[in-house]
C-alpha cells in the first residue's frame, strides 16, 4: 500500500495521545485535517468502515487531548466510529493493515491496545459498560474518570436506555458523549432544534440577555425575579426542543447540543464537565462522512465499504457473474409482497446490508426498520404475526444472538408463523470474530417449535424463502444463509415448494457420505471431485435441514456407509453434526462420524476464503481430513475444525 507521507506535517509526529497535549488549537485543527486526509488514503485502499469515523475526528481529539487516557478510561460504542482513536493510540502505521488477516480489528479491542479498554463490535454496550466501570473504579478508590462515547445509531437500541436508566439510580461519576450524527434520532427533531438554537445563540439574543442580566443587577430582589423568570424561559425552550429534558429526568446533567467539529468548543466543554460530580450527558452533533464529500452526501454507502477511487468515490468493483445472496433475497421478497400484500420486511437498521432496501422502494408500506433494536424487532414481527400477517426479520446472524430470548419466548413458545432471514451464516470475512455467524445453527436448534433450514445456493435460498412464507405456518422458520456471492446457478423463473425436513442426494458414491448444508455443499461436490482423483467415491448429500433432520436419509446413510463427514459452517460444537451424532447415538448406530466444521473457538479477521483454507474447511482441506479419515483404523468419532 502505497501512503505518502511528505504531504502530513503533523501526524506522523503523533505516536500516543500524550504527544498531542502540548498542541494549540491551530496545531489541533491541522491535525484533524491531517487525519481525515488519512484515512482517505488508507481506507481508500482497504476498505472498511469509514463515514463514522470522518465524523468523530475533533471529538477524538478532544477527548484525547482533555482526558489522561489511557488513565482515563474511554469506553466506545459501535467501534467503527474509532478509527481515529486508532491513529492516535500508536496504531496509525498498522491502519494499512486494518480487517485483514493478521492485521487490526476494524472494532475496539482489548488485546490489541491498553486504550481499547472494552471491546465493542455490536451497539449500545458503552454506556452499561461505563457505568460498571464507574462503580468498579469507586469500590477500588480509584479516581479516573469514565467517558463513554455513543453514537451512530447506538441510541435506538434499547440497552442504551438501561444503561443511563441504571446510571441515574446509581449516581457514579461519569460523563456520556453522545456522537449525533443524524443517524440515530431523526432529522426533523433536529431541524427544530437547529433553529430554535440559532436564535438562542444569534448575537441580538445573546445581546438583549446581556442587557438584562446588567439591569437587573442594579434592581436587588425585583431584578432576580427578572433574571429567574428569564432563565426559566430560556430553559424551556431548549427542554422542547432538545432532549435535556429527557436525559434530564434519567438523572444525567445535560449539555448541549454541541457542534462536534468546533475543537475549541469540545476542549472548553469536556474542561468544564470533567470534574464534576454525578453522570454528565454531553450532546454533540457531527456529520458522518465529514470532510469527504461523496461520504457526506451518500452516507448509508460510507458507512462500510469495499476500496474505492478516492478521487471520485466510486467503488472498485471486482467482475462476477454471481450475484449477492442478500440480491437474490430482496428480489424474491419484492416477489412474494408482489403476490401476497401480507408480507413485510422488518431490518434493524441494515436496509441495505440485509436487501430489503430493494423492498423498501418497490413496496414501503410492507417495510419496516426498527433501528439497532434487535429485541424489539423480533417481538415486534411476533405481534404483527399474532394478528395474521406474515413477518420477514431479515437479521444478521452475529444480531440476532442479542434477540434469543424473544425467539423463544414471544414466538417459539407461541408457535407464532415469523420467518428468520439470517443473512451473514458462517464466516463474514474482514469484520472478524464479533460478526461471524459461527453459533446460529447451535442456538437456534435447541429451540422447540422451530425449523431451521439452510440453502446449497441462490435458487434454493429462493425456494425456501417461498416455503417458508408461503407453505409453513406452524411456528417460526430460519433460513441461514452465508455474506457475499451466491454460486452462480441459473434462476428458475418461479418458485418451488421444498418439503419440510428432505435432503437430496446430489451424487452417489460407495464409500464415504459427506452430508452437507448451506455453502458446505458446494465445498463439498469439489471436495469429492478432488478425493475422487485420490481413489475415494464420495457420496454427496445437501440436507437443507439442520431441524428437523432428515431421519430417513440417515437411516439410508448409516446402513450404507461406515463412514461418514458432515459439514457446516458453525461451530463445532452443537450444531448440525451433533444432531446427527445425537440421533445416530438414540438408534445405536455404530457408524464412524467426522463433524468438520468451524472450531470451538472465535476465529479472527480475513477474507473468507484465507479463513476457509486456515482452517481446513475449503475443498481442499475438507478432501485432506476426510482421506485422513478413512484411511484410520478404529476411529469411532471425529471431530475437526
Amino acid at each position: 500500500m502505497t501512503i505518502n507521507k511528505s504531504k502530513y506535517e503533523l501526524l506522523f509526529q503523533v505516536d500516543s495521545p500524550k504527544d498531542i497535549r502540548d498542541f494549540n488549537l491551530h496545531q489541533l485543527k491541522q491535525l484533524a485535517s491531517e487525519i481525515r486526509e488519512y484515512l482517505i488514503d488508507v481506507i481508500s485502499q482497504t476498505g472498511g468502515h469509514f463515514g463514522g469515523g470522518l465524523g468523530a475526528v475533533e471529538l477524538t481529539i478532544a477527548l484525547h487531548k482533555v482526558f489522561d487516557t489511557p488513565k482515563d478510561l474511554l469506553i466506545w460504542d459501535v467501534g467503527h466510529q474509532a478509527y481515529p482513536h486508532k491513529i492516535l493510540t500508536g496504531r496509525r502505521d498498522a491502519m494499512t493493515s486494518i480487517r485483514k488477516l493478521n492485521g487490526i480489528s476494524g472494532f475496539l479491542k482489548r488485546d490489541e491496545s491498553k486504550y481499547d479498554v472494552f471491546g465493542a463490535g455490536h451497539a449500545s454496550t458503552s454506556i452499561s459498560a461505563a457505568v460498571g466501570m464507574a462503580i468498579a473504579r469507586d469500590h477500588l478508590k480509584k479516581d479516573h474518570k469514565v467517558v463513554a462515547i455513543i453514537g451512530d445509531g447506538a441510541m435506538t437500541g434499547g440497552m442504551a436506555y438501561e444503561g443511563l436508566n441504571n446510571a441515574g439510580v446509581l449516581k457514579p461519576n461519569l460523563i456520556v458523549v453522545l456522537n449525533d450524527n443524524q443517524m440515530s434520532i431523526s432529522p426533523n427533531v433536529w431541524q427544530y432544534a437547529n433553529y430554535f438554537n440559532e436564535i438562542i445563540a444569534h448575537p441580538e439574543f445573546q445581546k438583549l440577555k446581556g442587557a438584562i442580566w446588567d439591569l437587573t443587577g442594579k434592581l436587588d430582589q425585583f431584578g432576580d425575579g427578572i433574571r429567574k423568570v428569564a432563565v426559566r424561559l430560556e430553559s424551556g425552550i431548549k427542554s422542547i426542543i432538545t432532549p435535556g429534558m429527557l436525559f434530564e429526568a434519567l438523572g444525567f446533567r445535560y449539555f448541549g447540543p454541541i457542534d462536534g467539529h468546533n475543537l475549541g468548543k469540545l476542549i472548553n466543554i469536556f474542561e468544564k464537565v470533567k470534574n464534576l460530580k454525578g453522570p454528565i450527558l454531553v450532546h454533540t452533533i457531527t456529520e458522518k462522512g465529514k470532510g469527504y464529500k461523496p461520504a457526506e452526501s451518500n452516507k448509508e454507502k460510507f458507512h462500510g465499504i469495499s476500496p474505492f477511487d478516492k478521487l471520485t468515490g466510486h467503488i472498485i468493483k471486482k467482475s462476477s457473474a454471481a450475484p449477492k445472496y442478500t440480491t437474490v433475497f430482496g428480489n424474491a421478497m419484492v416477489e412474494l409482497v408482489s403476490k401476497n400484500p401480507k408480507i413485510v420486511g422488518i431490518t434493524a437498521a441494515m436496509p441495505d446490508g440485509t436487501g430489503l432496501n430493494i423492498l423498501q422502494k418497490e413496496y414501503p408500506d410492507n417495510f419496516y426498520d426498527t433501528g439497532i433494536a434487535e429485541q424489539h424487532a423480533i417481538t415486534f414481527a411476533a405481534g404483527l404475526a399474532a394478528e395474521g400477517i406474515t413477518p420477514v426479520a431479515a437479521i444478521y446472524s452475529t444480531f440476532l444472538q442479542r434477540a434469543f430470548d424473544q425467539i423463544i419466548h414471544d414466538i417459539a413458545l407461541q408457535k407464532l408463523h415469523v420467518v428468520l432471514a439470517l443473512d451473514r451464516g458462517g464466516l463474514v470475512g474482514a469484520d472478524g470474530p464479533t460478526h461471524h455467524g459461527a453459533f446460529d445453527l447451535t442456538y437456534l436448534r435447541l429451540i422447540p417449535n422451530i425449523v431451521v433450514m439452510a440453502p446449497k445456493d441462490e435458487s434454493e435460498l429462493r425456494d425456501m424463502l417461498y416455503t417458508a412464507v408461503e407453505k409453513y405456518h406452524d411456528g417460526p422458520i430460519a433460513l441461514r444463509y452465508p455474506r457475499g456471492e451466491a454460486v452462480g446457478v441459473p434462476l428458475k423463473e418461479n418458485f418451488e415448494e421444498i418439503p419440510i425436513g428432505k435432503g437430496e442426494i446430489l451424487k452417489k458414491g460407495k464409500d464415504v457420505a459427506l452430508l452437507a448444508v448451506g455453502k458446505m455443499v458446494s465445498y463439498s461436490n469439489e471436495a469429492a471431485r478432488i478425493l475422487g482423483e485420490a481413489g475415494i467415491d464420495a457420496e454427496v448429500i445437501n440436507m437443507r435441514f439442520i431441524k428437523p433432520l432428515d431421519k430417513e436419509l440417515l437411516d439410508y446413510v448409516a446402513s450404507k456407509f461406515d463412514k461418514i463427514i458432515t459439514l457446516e459452517e458453525n461451530t463445532i460444537v452443537g450444531g448440525f453434526g451433533s444432531g446427527v451424532l445425537e440421533y445416530f447415538g438414540a438408534k445405536n448406530y455404530k457408524n464412524d462420524i467426522l463433524r468438520i466444521g468451524l472450531p470451538d473457538d472465535f476465529v479472527e479477521q480475513g477474507s473468507q476464503a484465507e479463513l476457509h483454507a486456515l482452517l481446513g474447511i475449503d475443498p481442499v482441506g475438507i478432501s485432506k481430513k476426510v482421506e485422513v479419515f478413512v484411511n484410520e483404523l478404529g476411529v469411532k468419532e471425529g471431530i475437526s475444525a
